[in-house]
Protein backbone atom coordinates (compact mmCIF):
# COMPACT_ATOMS: atom_id res chain seq x y z
CA UNK A 1 0.00 0.00 0.00
CA UNK A 2 1.28 3.67 -0.81
CA UNK A 3 1.63 6.46 1.75
CA UNK A 4 -0.86 9.22 1.47
CA UNK A 5 0.40 12.13 -0.18
CA UNK A 6 0.32 15.88 1.25
CA UNK A 7 -1.02 16.50 -2.83
CA UNK A 8 -3.87 13.77 -2.03
CA UNK A 9 -4.53 14.99 1.45
CA UNK A 10 -4.71 18.92 0.35
CA UNK A 11 -7.60 17.38 -1.95
CA UNK A 12 -9.59 15.55 0.13
CA UNK A 13 -9.42 18.88 2.82
CA UNK A 14 -10.58 21.25 0.06
CA UNK A 15 -13.06 19.17 -0.39
CA UNK A 16 -14.59 19.85 3.07
CA UNK A 17 -14.03 23.46 2.98
CA UNK A 18 -14.16 26.48 2.81
CA UNK A 19 -12.21 27.35 6.19
CA UNK A 20 -11.25 30.70 7.31
CA UNK A 21 -7.82 31.78 6.99
CA UNK A 22 -5.44 30.29 9.28
CA UNK A 23 -7.93 27.54 10.76
CA UNK A 24 -7.53 26.00 14.05
CA UNK A 25 -8.47 22.79 13.72
CA UNK A 26 -9.22 19.75 16.09
CA UNK A 27 -8.23 16.07 15.75
CA UNK A 28 -9.31 13.25 17.94
CA UNK A 29 -6.60 11.17 18.02
CA UNK A 30 -6.75 7.60 20.07
CA UNK A 31 -2.83 6.26 19.53
CA UNK A 32 -3.89 3.89 16.34
CA UNK A 33 -2.41 3.78 12.57
CA UNK A 34 -5.91 5.90 11.49
CA UNK A 35 -5.53 8.70 14.21
CA UNK A 36 -1.64 8.94 14.21
CA UNK A 37 -2.05 9.36 10.05
CA UNK A 38 -4.63 12.13 10.43
CA UNK A 39 -2.89 13.97 12.91
CA UNK A 40 0.17 14.18 10.94
CA UNK A 41 -1.12 15.28 7.52
CA UNK A 42 -2.89 17.87 9.05
CA UNK A 43 0.16 19.25 10.59
CA UNK A 44 1.44 19.19 7.16
CA UNK A 45 -1.59 20.59 5.47
CA UNK A 46 -2.44 23.27 8.61
CA UNK A 47 2.01 24.95 9.05
CA UNK A 48 1.39 25.42 4.77
CA UNK A 49 -1.83 27.36 5.62
CA UNK A 50 -0.33 29.15 8.89
CA UNK A 51 -2.97 27.39 10.72
CA UNK A 52 -2.47 25.46 14.32
CA UNK A 53 -3.71 21.62 15.01
CA UNK A 54 -4.99 20.86 18.53
CA UNK A 55 -5.42 17.28 19.23
CA UNK A 56 -6.85 15.36 22.10
CA UNK A 57 -6.96 12.02 23.51
CA UNK A 58 -10.45 10.49 25.37
CA UNK A 59 -8.88 8.12 28.27
CA UNK A 60 -12.02 6.33 28.76
CA UNK A 61 -11.10 4.76 32.40
CA UNK A 62 -12.56 1.38 30.55
CA UNK A 63 -9.72 -0.53 30.31
CA UNK A 64 -5.92 -0.14 32.83
CA UNK A 65 -3.32 0.73 29.47
CA UNK A 66 -5.65 3.12 28.59
CA UNK A 67 -3.87 6.12 30.61
CA UNK A 68 -1.05 4.26 29.53
CA UNK A 69 -1.97 4.77 26.11
CA UNK A 70 -2.77 8.24 26.25
CA UNK A 71 0.14 9.23 27.82
CA UNK A 72 1.99 7.49 25.01
CA UNK A 73 0.38 9.76 22.48
CA UNK A 74 0.52 13.02 24.71
CA UNK A 75 4.65 12.61 24.30
CA UNK A 76 4.61 11.36 20.60
CA UNK A 77 2.21 15.05 19.76
CA UNK A 78 5.00 17.02 21.74
CA UNK A 79 7.92 15.53 19.92
CA UNK A 80 6.27 15.78 16.65
CA UNK A 81 5.15 19.95 17.98
CA UNK A 82 1.52 19.15 18.11
CA UNK A 83 -0.46 20.53 20.85
CA UNK A 84 -2.15 17.74 22.93
CA UNK A 85 -4.45 17.62 25.46
CA UNK A 86 -5.88 14.50 27.55
CA UNK A 87 -9.62 14.27 28.36
CA UNK A 88 -11.06 11.44 30.88
CA UNK A 89 -14.37 9.97 30.95
CA UNK A 90 -15.10 10.83 35.32
CA UNK A 91 -18.13 9.06 36.91
CA UNK A 92 -19.60 5.80 37.10
CA UNK A 93 -19.58 3.48 33.78
CA UNK A 94 -22.53 1.59 32.96
CA UNK A 95 -22.22 -2.10 32.79
CA UNK A 96 -24.20 -2.60 29.36
CA UNK A 97 -24.10 -0.81 26.17
CA UNK A 98 -20.55 0.15 26.73
CA UNK A 99 -18.89 0.54 23.77
CA UNK A 100 -22.52 3.04 22.56
CA UNK A 101 -21.96 4.79 26.12
CA UNK A 102 -18.13 5.38 25.57
CA UNK A 103 -19.01 6.67 22.03
CA UNK A 104 -21.13 9.03 23.41
CA UNK A 105 -18.85 10.31 26.15
CA UNK A 106 -15.80 10.27 23.73
CA UNK A 107 -17.75 13.13 21.61
CA UNK A 108 -19.64 15.12 24.77
CA UNK A 109 -15.57 15.53 25.54
CA UNK A 110 -14.45 16.42 22.47
CA UNK A 111 -17.20 19.00 21.55
CA UNK A 112 -16.77 20.67 25.16
CA UNK A 113 -13.24 20.48 24.57
CA UNK A 114 -13.47 22.25 21.08
CA UNK A 115 -15.98 24.93 22.48
CA UNK A 116 -13.48 25.81 25.12
CA UNK A 117 -10.84 26.62 22.77
CA UNK A 118 -13.08 28.28 20.43
CA UNK A 119 -12.11 25.58 17.73
CA UNK A 120 -14.74 25.14 15.08
CA UNK A 121 -13.68 22.12 12.98
CA UNK A 122 -12.83 18.85 14.54
CA UNK A 123 -11.21 16.36 12.62
CA UNK A 124 -12.65 12.70 12.98
CA UNK A 125 -10.27 9.90 11.12
CA UNK A 126 -12.95 7.47 10.19
CA UNK A 127 -11.76 5.70 6.84
CA UNK A 128 -12.66 3.46 4.32
CA UNK A 129 -13.57 -0.01 6.53
CA UNK A 130 -15.29 1.81 9.08
CA UNK A 131 -17.62 3.16 6.15
CA UNK A 132 -18.21 -0.38 5.53
CA UNK A 133 -19.00 -1.26 9.35
CA UNK A 134 -21.29 1.18 9.73
CA UNK A 135 -23.25 0.27 6.61
CA UNK A 136 -23.44 -3.11 7.72
CA UNK A 137 -24.54 -2.66 11.38
CA UNK A 138 -27.46 -0.18 10.27
CA UNK A 139 -28.24 -3.20 8.16
CA UNK A 140 -28.17 -5.38 11.06
CA UNK A 141 -30.37 -3.63 12.80
CA UNK A 142 -33.31 -3.22 9.98
CA UNK A 143 -32.79 0.25 8.84
CA UNK A 144 -34.43 1.82 6.21
CA UNK A 145 -32.99 3.49 3.53
CA UNK A 146 -32.34 7.00 4.86
CA UNK A 147 -30.70 5.07 8.27
CA UNK A 148 -28.40 2.87 6.11
CA UNK A 149 -26.42 6.19 4.40
CA UNK A 150 -23.21 6.52 4.83
CA UNK A 151 -21.14 8.57 7.48
CA UNK A 152 -21.00 11.94 5.91
CA UNK A 153 -17.57 13.43 4.78
CA UNK A 154 -18.99 16.96 6.56
CA UNK A 155 -21.72 16.93 9.28
CA UNK A 156 -22.67 19.74 11.76
CA UNK A 157 -23.68 20.07 15.01
CA UNK A 158 -24.56 23.28 17.09
CA UNK A 159 -21.48 25.32 16.55
CA UNK A 160 -18.78 22.68 15.66
CA UNK A 161 -17.59 21.08 12.07
CA UNK A 162 -17.10 17.29 12.06
CA UNK A 163 -14.40 16.78 9.23
CA UNK A 164 -13.63 12.76 7.91
CA UNK A 165 -11.08 13.35 5.30
CA UNK A 166 -10.14 9.72 5.60
CA UNK A 167 -13.48 7.99 4.54
CA UNK A 168 -12.64 6.82 1.13
CA UNK A 169 -8.59 5.69 2.24
CA UNK A 170 -8.31 2.29 3.36
CA UNK A 171 -6.79 1.63 6.87
CA UNK A 172 -3.54 -0.42 5.01
CA UNK A 173 -2.34 3.54 3.20
CA UNK A 174 -2.73 5.42 6.70
CA UNK A 175 -0.36 2.50 8.39
CA UNK A 176 1.73 3.12 5.35
CA UNK A 177 1.90 6.43 6.12
CA UNK A 178 3.27 5.99 9.26
CA UNK A 179 5.58 3.70 8.25
CA UNK A 180 6.68 6.01 5.64
CA UNK A 181 7.54 8.61 8.33
CA UNK A 182 9.25 6.04 10.93
CA UNK A 183 6.10 6.45 13.34
CA UNK A 184 4.59 3.51 14.90
CA UNK A 185 1.47 3.47 17.20
CA UNK A 186 -1.50 1.48 19.75
CA UNK A 187 -3.49 -1.17 18.75
CA UNK A 188 -6.42 -1.08 21.07
CA UNK A 189 -7.59 -5.28 21.92
CA UNK A 190 -11.17 -4.28 21.94
CA UNK A 191 -10.60 -4.10 18.32
CA UNK A 192 -9.93 -8.25 18.29
CA UNK A 193 -12.76 -8.89 20.74
CA UNK A 194 -15.32 -10.73 19.11
CA UNK A 195 -17.59 -9.78 21.67
CA UNK A 196 -18.71 -6.58 19.77
CA UNK A 197 -20.83 -6.34 16.81
CA UNK A 198 -18.62 -4.45 15.11
CA UNK A 199 -15.59 -6.38 15.43
CA UNK A 200 -17.64 -9.61 14.27
CA UNK A 201 -18.45 -8.06 11.24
Amino acid sequence: MTAVAAEDFARRMAALGPFEPQPPIAAAVSGGPDSLALAVLLQDWLAARGGRLTTFTVDHGLRREAAREAAWVARLMKRLGIAHHTLRWKGPKPAASRQAAARAARYDLLLGACEARGIFHLALAHHLEDQAETFLLRLGRGSGLDGLAAMAPVSETAGLRLLRPLLELPKARLAATLQDLGLDWVEDPSNDDSSFARVRL
